[in-house]
């Protein structure tokens, strides 16, 4: 059985929210987003573990933790690894752990290399266009797996 701990991950440049094209991924920083996150688990019985990084690998690492820690899921924003990045596609497929797609705006209704998602093509769930209350949602999500 899987544990309450549920891992969320973010990839590049997500580190800048708050300050970075508010009009687009809004005010809230990463921290605030924890914040939100660490409230919410608390009321669902549930742990998170938020991390941050810049680096591919590291977030590949991170999912292979996950699957090691016997993590209930994972919440993965990949920022532009998204779009891009094989390696989490297999890393996903690889660790057993469901994954649940977030971003704070909307892929689909931005520029047409956005709507590719490698993520996507191996997560169980998506949630998007809802800023950082996206994380909550799909952290209730997570609890009702």
């Amino acid at each position: 059985m899987a544990s309450n701990l549920v891992y969320v991950l973010n990839g590049p440049n997500l580190n800048l929210l708050g300050t970075r094209e508010p009009e687009i991924y809004g005010s809230e920083t990463l921290d605030d987003i924890a914040a939100m996150l660490d409230d919410r688990a608390r009321e669902l019985g549930l742990e998170v573990d938020v991390r941050q990084s810049n680096h591919e690998g590291h977030l590949v690492d991170w999912l292979h933790e996950a699957r090691a820690d016997g993590a209930k899921a994972v919440l993965l924003n990949a920022g532009a690894y998204t779009h891009t990045s094989i390696a989490l596609l297999d890393a996903i497929r690889a660790i057993g752990v469901p994954v649940i797609e977030v971003h704070l705006s909307d892929p689909s209704s931005r520029e047409a290399f956005r709507h590719v998602s490698y993520v996507g093509m191996a997560a169980v769930d998506e949630v998007k266009g809802l800023g950082a209350h996206g994380y909550v949602v799909a952290l209730e999500k997570a609890a009702a797996l």
